[in-house]
């Protein structure tokens, strides 16, 4: 959740440190900190985004040449000054900046106080610091045994970074659980939760483990395991430009990103989709193309609006490979104790590719002789290195908390592993596979002509800005993307809306059908459209405001509509590509509209790395 930053070298540590936790903001955005080594250790935080911090410490002294920073997203402690990072220990001598959770804080903040710490925030990270501080001076050894001692007692998941005042050049990282990436460059290091604060200084990173040290300087990168056995770090060179995480004259990164799709999918899709010929190339997939041959069962594990990609691509994955798909949320899977057995396929779906309940939960099913194929974005990411192999959706990196262009990139490549292995397993016919692939094709030329008449949602979304609640309804292929619809609309506008089966509306939500509630119905034409229309017309007859999402001049539907969107025909399985686009949209200018902050919404974080 939280967004850390470090940089040691030769340049001044805090215009590269405050610039990395703008990148890093999408993060978390409760409170932000900086702290400082060179002649003394100075810590610099405030509640807020970064620019309350840097409004905070205009005239301050600010040099030095090792700097650590931090965004937070509160677990414990609320936002506030005290509690945010980075934390000094209580002889002044370190600073850390902690993402994660210390589960058994409350047992070591226990420990501490009987021997007569005191503390000064709510924070678990504090806690964590002074025990380390504590070991450091009881066993008269190094910072970087004390930390090796500590996280032996500890439990939970963090990424740690200290500096201590003795060592300005050093900073000292550790990890479990949560993401860090280390980058490398002439005479200086970077580190970061992700790449994007050192995309515009080098392109070599290395990617830290679970139970891994690392100790950095500005000339040397020691990476040990908690064993104190020295490794090797593995050097990958980023394929991300600068500009994909900048604005590029959008005002926000969302609308960016919504914008970005007819690119993206056709990036998912490029390499891959051979209409002409009738086939598909995943090597990830072909590798354990034996295994999906005889497989009974494909579960899906995700959270979020990965869950609704999962959702469906279920429907897909059913009628095309014939097989048993489950669609579970990561953070139930994990805690049950579901049935798996060896040879069954988990395909596990995160567009960060570090969702902590996910990669639980895949560990869990591995250990259980499951195969993993990871359905990721970020290259070299926890999940991505977890599974047997996978495909990366190449969506590029999503600033926007809500997720938008990861979505349809997400579901365009579960597509393509449905008809790979429907191919395989000759569950669906040559002629029939060969019309989808052709329509696949075809889908990026499509949501470009969605997103080249914006008007008409605009002026929906000023319509009903104002309304209190929004119930989203769909069927079959379309269920899921009501849900998704739901969700976006909460996310960024802080609407209540619930999204449905249109044929369970009778079994209670028609109860909230009032000249007062927008209705958003999913309503292109699919094999489900009468029954749709039916829907259609009994929230009418309770005068329910109907806003459809219809199929272009599909008039018995826009007769039902007091507003509609127009999309492009598709075949039905691939509809929700382009049904999901106006949602969006309709979600991001109602945000506007009630002037939330929809790159950051409240509460909210991009990838949720904790529990």
């Amino acid at each position: 959740m939280c967004g850390i930053v470090g940089y040691t070298g030769g340049r001044d540590a805090y215009p590269i440190v405050i610039k990395g936790l703008k990148r890093l903001e999408y993060r978390g955005y409760d409170s932000t900190g900086v702290a400082l080594a060179g002649p003394s250790l100075r810590v610099y935080k405030k509640k807020g985004k970064v620019a309350s911090l840097e409004e905070s410490i205009v005239r301050k002294e600010l040099g030095g040449s090792t700097g650590i920073g931090h965004t937070r997203w509160a677990t414990h402690g609320e936002p506030s000054d005290r509690n945010a990072h980075p934390h000094l220990s209580a002889s002044g001598q370190l600073a850390m900046i902690h993402n994660g959770i210390i589960e058994n804080y409350s047992q070591l903040k226990q420990e501490l106080l009987s021997k007569g710490y005191q503390f000064k925030s709510d924070t678990d990270t504090e806690v964590l610091l002074n025990f380390i501080e504590e070991i450091k001076h009881n066993n008269a050894c190094s910072l970087e045994e004390a930390i090796r001692i500590a996280l032996k007692r500890v439990t939970g998941a963090y990424v740690i970074l200290l500096i201590d005042q003795d060592m300005p050049d050093t900073i000292i990282a550790a990890r479990k659980g949560s993401p860090l990436v280390i980058g490398v460059g002439q005479g200086e290091h970077f580190l970061g939760s992700d790449a994007s604060p050192m995309l515009e200084y080098t392109k070599e990173v290395v990617y830290v483990n679970d139970y891994e040290l690392a100790i950095v300087k500005p000339q040397e990168l020691v990476l040990k395991n908690l064993g104190n056995e020295r490794l090797t770090p593995y050097v990958q060179k980023l394929d991300i430009e600068l500009a994909a995480i900048e604005k590029g004259g959008y005002e926000h990164f969302m609308l960016k990103e919504i914008f970005e799709q007819p690119k993206t999918i056709f990036d998912c899709l490029r390499g891959r989709l051979h209409a002409e010929d009738g086939t598909i190339t995943l090597s990830g997939i072909e590798q354990h193309s034996e295994a999906l041959q005889k497989a009974n069962r494909i579960v899906m594990i995700a959270c979020g609006t990965s869950w609704h990609a999962g959702l469906t691509a279920e429907y897909i994955f059913e009628e095309c490979c014939r097989l048993n798909v489950e669609v579970e949320y990561a953070s139930e899977f994990r805690y049950r104790n579901p049935v798996i057995h060896p040879g069954d396929i988990v395909l596990a779906i995160s567009q960060s590719g570090e969702t902590a309940d996910t990669l639980v939960a895949i560990e869990n099913a591995k250990s259980k002789g499951a195969i993993i194929l990871g359905v990721v974005n970020v290259v070299g990411s926890s999940i991505a290195r977890m599974s047997h192999a996978g495909a990366y959706t190449h969506a590029g990196p999503e600033i926007g908390v809500a997720s938008t262009k990861a979505f349809t990139a997400q579901l365009a490549v579960l597509t393509m592993i449905a008809f790979k292995i429907a191919q395989l397993r000759n569950s669906i016919s040559p002629e029939r596979l060969s019309l989808l692939l052709h329509e696949l094709e075809s889908i990026p030329a499509k949501v470009e002509k969605i997103l080249s008449n914006i008007e008409p949602i605009q002026q929906i979304a000023k319509q009903y800005a104002q309304a209190r609640d929004f119930l989203y309804l769909g069927r079959g292929y379309n269920f899921p993307i009501a849900l998704e619809g739901a969700l976006k609309l909460k996310e960024i506008s802080y609407i209540h809306a619930e999204g449905y089966p249109a044929a369970e509306m009778k079994h209670g939500p028609i109860a909230l059908v009032d000249d007062q509630l927008p209705v958003v119905v999913v309503a292109t034409k699919d094999s489900y459209h009468e029954k749709v229309l039916s829907n259609m017309q009994e929230i009418r007859a309770r005068k329910g405001r109907v806003i459809g999402i219809v199929t272009e001049e599909d008039q018995a539907a826009i007769e039902l509509c007091e507003a509609y969107l127009a999309v492009p025909a598709a075949d039905e399985m691939l509809a929700p590509l382009l049904n999901v686009i106006p949602l969006q949209l309709l979600a991001y200018y109602i945000g506007i509209e009630k002037g939330c902050d929809v790159d950051k919404p409240r509460n909210l974080a991009k990838s949720v790395t904790v529990e």
